[in-house]
């Protein structure tokens, strides 16, 4: 196992910095010429924040008038990630630096480090780069790795370089059909292979966590603890796609909003927000965040949810923090219903439902990927999920589940009954535009459906009678 003193200086400005570093990964680092190289592997094995600390030691040390690109698919994700951990140890080291933040653009000693992402490959068309940091690499169309290759050519006296990192996902994956699976030349092409063991700094608890999941499910075990190619399957939701934020309906135009709340220290603390429109749902990460306190959670909360009497979800087995959230004035924080079935059943909920997730929600996105049902140890698919990247993923079922549940809904009861309805007469208005006036009736809003069906087989709680009306809580709520 490498030593986690092991430490690296640079120097910028006349100012000495040393910093921590992975051995396994400096090492390679410093030592590849390759054109292309691949750092992949498990969980937390230290990809991405070896090559964030190689890139801030090259572009202020060792380079003079080069070009650096770090590129992720989407522009969301590239601001929390990969830039907010160079911008980070540039700060965390120290180290003056001249950072234009709306062009995020970076520039020292006729260096100039940009940041870029793919979701419009036109941004990256125009200019000439000597050295690339590919981050998540599995989200780029071997189309876009070709882009890049094809703008790793501004003059350089040494070899131009591109570096990506990633988890190995699929293995019918580009990466790993058209490159790794196949002969290569180590001039062209060079990979380094790591786990959490090559990782000084994880914490135990976490290794547990890791090797845990020997027991849990195979394939996780062995795309995150072992860091092999995995098969993707059992994938629990496929009924979702991603678009822009500014698309969702307004919280005015909503039926109604909610929130969903997992708690956690170690593992992170997530609030997601839900919008129904017309059966569909609208959702955004709000929160990912490990380490909060419950007062550091209420905090953020306050600024991300500013309606305390907004309809707020979360982990029933946390009443005492649930309670502190009461006293700081979110009156209608409830906990989620749980009990035999509800997994299941909540997921079943969720699936029932058409899903648009932000383009930003960048841990909510990853989580909806790998979420999948657990096997047993025959291979029979069990109607549980795997415990694992699924705090964003628990507390949307818990708020959906629950919330529909107060409202009455129930398997196979009116509420979905409607919601078929009113998808199958939404698709006909889109192929249709003189839909017949006669489907009025059955297209008006769920909400208004299920106050309809209140005196039918649909029977709301004497709590969401009192609040669902005119004017009353719950649309002051939303």
């Amino acid at each position: 196992m490498p030593l986690a003193q092991e430490q690296v200086q640079v120097q910028a400005l006349n100012k000495i910095i040393k910093f921590p570093i992975i051995k396994k990964f400096w090492d390679y680092l410093s030592g590849t010429t390759a054109r292309i190289n691949f750092l992949y592997g498990g969980a937390s094995s230290g990809k991405s924040h070896s090559m964030g600390q190689f890139f801030v030691q090259k572009f202020f040390e060792e380079e003079h008038n080069k070009q650096f690109l770090v590129v992720r698919k989407t522009l969301p994700a590239l601001r929390i990630t990969a830039y907010k951990l160079v911008i980070d140890l540039i700060e965390q080291y120290g180290i003056p630096k001249r950072l234009n933040k709306s062009e995020m653009l970076l520039q020292f000693n006729g260096n100039e480090m940009r940041f870029k992402s793919l979701d419009d490959p036109e941004k990256i068309k125009s200019f000439n780069v000597n050295y690339i940091w590919a981050e998540e690499l599995t989200d780029f169309t071997l189309k876009d790795f070709r882009r890049l290759l094809m703008i790793l050519r501004a003059p350089n006296e040494k070899q131009n370089q591109l570096f990506a990192t990633f988890n190995p996902i699929d293995a019918f994956h580009w990466i790993n059909t058209k490159f790794m699976s196949k002969s290569h030349d180590k001039n062209i092409l060079d990979i380094l292979h790591s786990t959490y063991i090559d990782n000084p700094f994880n914490t135990q608890e976490y290794i547990q966590e890791l090797e845990a999941l020997k027991d849990e499910d195979e394939q996780y075990y062995f795309v995150y603890t072992k860091g092999k190619w995995g098969i993707r399957k059992n994938i629990i939701y496929n009924n979702w796609e991603t678009i822009s934020f500014q698309a969702f309906p307004s919280y005015d135009n909503c039926d109604f909003t909610i929130y969903g709340m997992d708690f956690g220290f170690t593992n992170p603390s997530a609030i997601t927000e839900i919008r129904f429109k017309d059966g569909i749902i609208y959702e955004r990460e709000l929160l990912y965040e490990a380490g909060l306190t419950n007062p550091e959670l209420i905090t953020k909360a306050e600024i991300l949810i500013p309606d305390k009497l907004a309809y707020i979800y979360a982990d029933s087995a946390e009443p005492a923090r649930i309670k502190e959230f009461k006293r700081k004035g979110f009156q209608n924080i409830r906990p989620a219903k749980k009990g035999k079935g509800s997994v299941a059943i909540g997921i079943d909920f969720v699936k029932r439902h058409k899903q648009y997730i932000a383009s930003t929600s960048t841990n909510l996105i990853d989580e909806k990927r790998a979420y999948k049902y657990k096997e047993d140890s025959n291979g029979k698919v069990l109607e549980i999920p795997v415990e694992w990247l699924d705090h964003l993923m628990d507390a949307e079922r818990m708020a959906i589940y629950t919330h529909l549940v107060k409202m009455g809904a129930k398997k196979g009861g009116a509420y979905f009954r409607r919601l078929a309805i009113q998808k199958k007469n939404l698709r006909d208005e889109k192929s249709n535009k003189d839909s017949s006036s006669g489907l009025e009736e059955e297209t008006k809003p769920i909400t208004k459906l299920l106050k309809e069906e209140k005196k039918k087989d649909i029977i709301l709680t004497p709590r969401t009678n009192r609040a669902a009306k005119q004017g009353g809580v719950f649309y002051r709520g939303r």
